[in-house]
């Protein structure tokens, strides 16, 4: 594991750490075989529930952390690697984000599919809403209630996350320790535009109900360095 990284002339120690943040995300069961399509030459295949994909959509506020003060909507699939058991995490399919040093971190640290986006997130009555443009154009945006109040440590276990990036999938340790949890079936709502990402979106069943929806109002995290799982043809 490499000590810390260099991006745009500045040092990134390992692990990278968020002291503080908040986030809004929402679960769906979506169709299989289009995750699948997402999923192809990555290695992984989908995690199903009830013959279905499970889909997550979420949006974090970062207040403090080791990457500076940043908004980021992240769009991941769960999972796993054919054959091998304790292998289930969260494929990171799509990650914008609003300032250009974690956009560069996140691509040469980790291999995350950051890029540079404008992301609005905003209490909307009792929950928040974001929205997400590309170049002005509008991809979606979603709204998260607030949902009724959940036991300290709820809100998501800590899990790997997956990346593809250049023929490389590479997993990266990911822990999470949420405070101020409210959750609740249900309580999202999604909007699409027509975005190529919103025509993954539909391809995949959505807009839907969500399965279930969560707000950590107090997320401290802690990202470790990637470690490469598997190298395509390609990358050799």
């Amino acid at each position: 594991m490499v000590e810390a990284h260099t991006v745009l002339g500045e040092q990134v120690s390992m692990p990278v750490r968020i002291r503080h943040a908040d986030a809004s995300s929402a679960l769906f069961l979506v169709d299989a075989r289009a995750a699948a399509e997402l999923l192809a030459g990555t290695g992984l295949e989908p995690l199903t529930l009830l013959g279905k994909a499970v889909l997550s959509l979420a949006f974090v506020r970062y207040v403090d952390g080791d990457l500076g003060p940043y908004h980021e909507f992240a769009f991941s699939i769960m999972a796993k690697q054919p054959g091998r058991k304790d292998s289930t995490g969260a494929y990171i399919h799509w990650l914008p984000v609003n300032q250009s040093f974690t956009c560069e971190a996140g691509q040469s640290i980790w291999g995350f599919p950051k890029l540079m986006a404008d992301i609005d997130i905003t209490p909307d009555g009792r929950g928040h809403r974001c929205e997400v443009r590309v170049d002005g154009q509008f991809v979606l945006a979603l709204r998260i209630a607030d949902g009724l109040p959940m036991p300290a440590g709820a809100g998501g276990a800590s899990i790997d996350a997956y990346t593809a990036r250049n023929g490389i999938l590479r997993r990266t340790p990911w822990i999470m320790n949420p405070g101020r949890v409210r959750g609740r079936p249900g309580g999202a709502r999604l909007e699409l535009g027509d975005h190529p990402v919103s025509s993954q979106l539909r391809a995949l069943g959505l807009p839907a109900r969500a399965l279930f929806s969560s707000r950590i109002g107090a997320l401290r995290m802690t990202f470790e360095d990637a470690a490469t799982v598997l190298r395509t043809q390609e990358a050799r």
